[in-house]
């Protein structure tokens, strides 16, 4: 690796590599379910459990992920216990966010540090040197909505809470059940033969008008041996075929007699399969903030082609619910749609960058399950060596490359696991932090602010250092901020006789201090399936963000300095 100019960047990728293996062999959410359990479904403990677990799990993963892994069983437990999603996401959001200032791989403005910090000729700090930093503003932050929850989270749509008792079993037959219940899906699955005088012979899906006309979905279409799970709009119908039709039996019967169609009245082994959800069902799909497909319409996507579903329902912002065809509607950051699949074909429509999937997925793939253990054995052993001295870009990307070797992931899912754009904003940020390092422009900026600052005592630099990298980190990408910052604190730090790197790790830490908007990607994701609005985060994200400042601030001080 020594002919990169950074270690951060292959830091960066090693995480998203390790944090995809993780969690595509199923290990997260094995070890999310007693977390889940044991909460039952009590709201405070739910929500201090679940904050702690995302918080932990935040320390070597990327928040977004930690966020995303428990969002579906977040959503499902609020659904059936009758209280609102908005009590539980954001505080669980927070806690994703301050989790990751618990280790130097938690988040991209601490990966980013160790680097400056050698480049000012500095010793980086360990794994583990932040953690209490992050320990003191996780607790914090869990023990802040636990007291003024009621206060400060919006009340709006919250039903009765469930007591401290009952059992958080789930299996996948009360996963559909509760999903056809909350948004009125239809249950039932019909089998249709195409004679050879049908009229839908030589026309596609798309010519006979079915989502508009009977408000029903074509699910499966078999012909001889082969099967077609949602097949695409241009799909032709030809005689002989088998078709699976998801709607009410008054819909598809009216369908049959209008196009001359065979209602079978046994629904045969593959549909059987279906109906018991052996081999698929229905999720809810979110789309993700800057998603590459946002603005396109499903018609443009393709949906149904690329990834074999069928969208049976749109829930823009997750409330006008609109049974009919929208698949000329372009797609919105946040929008949440129903789909009915394949679970292998829904797992595939999971791994891409523009969604997530916001419910339980049934069938656990065995091809994937297998490898959680060789998962888990690269992962820890990466941050062992880590944790052992070895250089950390080395031993997370040792790690990553060992997964692909052992087979937890082909090379082209590592190659999509990775967030490009982050990767290449941080490479394109690191020179122009050099650049204002190598011009005077950061001496110039420091000397200016230690001017202002002359003869104060170390905790007011502190406090405006804390201050800068908070609002740096609203407008523009916290890494951003880091590169921005560090050189600048540093030259400010040999002004005031402040250690430089301790003023470094309080950017670093301020940089994750985005509350008081939705602008951190995590409070982005979770802005549409709890409701909230601008205001909201606000009122709620306002004293963390004050809390935040008073507890990094005192901890430096009093630990650090």
């Amino acid at each position: 690796l020594s002919g990169l100019a950074s270690n951060a960047v292959v830091s960066i990728i090693g995480v998203m590599i390790l944090g995809h293996g993780i969690d595509r062999t199923g290990v997260m959410n094995r070890a999310v379910q007693p977390i889940l359990r044991v909460a039952g479904s009590s709201q405070r403990r739910l929500l201090g459990l679940v904050s702690l677990a995302v918080g932990l799990i935040s320390a070597f993963m990327q928040n977004i992920g930690a966020a995303a892994l428990f969002l579906p069983a977040v959503l499902r437990i609020a659904k059936r216990s009758r209280f609102s999603p908005s009590r539980l996401l954001m505080p669980m959001g927070f806690a994703a966010i301050l989790g990751g200032t618990l280790t130097m791989v938690a988040s991209g403005p601490l990966i980013i540090l160790n680097d400056l910090l050698r480049q000012g000729g500095h010793q980086p700090y360990s794994l583990f040197a932040v953690t209490p930093i992050g320990l003191v503003l996780l607790v914090a932050g869990i023990l802040y909505f636990l007291a003024l929850g009621p206060l400060v989270l919006p009340r709006a749509g919250e039903g009765e809470v469930g007591d401290d008792t009952g059992s958080n079993a789930r299996d996948e037959a009360a996963e559909q059940r509760a999903l056809t219940e909350t948004w009125g899906l239809p249950q039932t699955v019909f089998r249709l033969q195409v004679p050879t005088g049908s009229a839908v012979v030589g026309r596609t899906v798309d010519e006979v008008d079915l989502w508009r006309g009977y408000c029903s979905n074509l699910i499966l279409l078999q012909e001889a041996d082969e099967v077609h799970h949602a097949p695409w709009r241009y799909t032709r119908f030809a005689a002989g075929q088998e078709l699976a039709l998801l709607g009410r039996r008054q819909d598809v019967e009216r369908f049959a007699a209008d196009h001359g169609l065979d209602l079978c009245p046994e629904p045969g082994a593959l549909l059987e399969q279906l109906q018991s959800g052996e081999l698929g069902g229905f999720v809810e799909v979110i789309v993700r903030p800057r998603a590459p497909f946002a603005g396109q319409s499903l018609r443009q996507i393709a949906l149904r082609k690329r990834f074999g579903v069928e969208p049976v329902l749109r829930l823009p912002g997750a409330a006008d619910q609109s049974q009919h065809e929208f698949s000329d509607q372009p797609l919105r950051p946040g929008d949440t749609l129903v789909v009915y699949g394949a679970w292998d074909r829904i797992r595939t429509l999971g791994s891409d960058p523009s969604f997530v999937l916001a419910s339980a997925v049934g069938g656990e793939s065995p091809e994937a399950s297998s490898k959680g253990l060789l998962a888990s054995l690269c992962f820890i052993a990466a941050i062992g060596l880590a944790i052992a001295g070895f250089p950390l870009s080395i031993c997370l990307l040792s790690g990553a490359v060992a997964m692909v070797l052992l087979g937890v992931m082909p090379i082209d899912e590592a190659y999509r696991a990775v967030d490009w754009r982050t990767v290449f904003l941080l490479a394109g940020l690191i020179p122009l932090g050099v650049a204002m390092d190598n011009t005077g422009t950061a001496a110039w900026v420091a000397g200016g602010v230690t001017t202002v600052l002359a003869g104060s005592h170390p905790l007011i630099l502190l406090v405006a250092v804390a201050l800068l990298a908070t609002l740096f980190s609203l407008f523009m990408s916290n890494v951003a901020a880091t590169v921005l910052l560090v050189p600048l604190v540093m030259l400010m730090a040999q002004s005031a006789s402040v250690p430089a790197p301790a003023l470094g790790l309080l950017v670093a830490v301020c940089a994750s201090n985005s509350f008081v908007l939705p602008t951190h990607q995590v409070n982005a994701l979770l802005m549409a399936p709890g409701g909230y609005r601008n205001a909201d985060y606000l009122r709620a994200g306002g004293l963390m963000t004050v809390l935040f400042v008073a507890l990094a601030v005192g901890v430096i001080y009093l630990a650090y300095l």
